[in-house]
């Protein structure tokens, strides 16, 4: 439900873009964004812990890709 948030909210794409994009039926999508508007904040605010856990694991978590280029392996 969040992604369908993400795409039509941040990414603009219509109801009909998202269903079939994804093959889903589009009184689901309908459904999902009725939910995102009537829960709009604590949505929103799940997006953003799951984006700062996100960016805390990048930091714990150092690219092995990137450890090789600088040669430290």
């Amino acid at each position: 439900m969040q992604n369908i948030a993400i795409w039509h909210d941040r990414l603009g794409w219509d109801a009909d873009e998202i269903a079939s994009e994804y093959d889903l039926k589009l009184a689901d999508i309908y459904a999902a964004l009725a939910y995102y508007f009537a829960h709009r904040e604590e949505i929103d605010q799940s997006i953003r812990e799951g984006k700062a856990f996100v960016e805390e694991m990048k930091r714990q978590t150092p690219s092995k890709l990137e450890e090789k280029l600088q040669g430290k392996t």
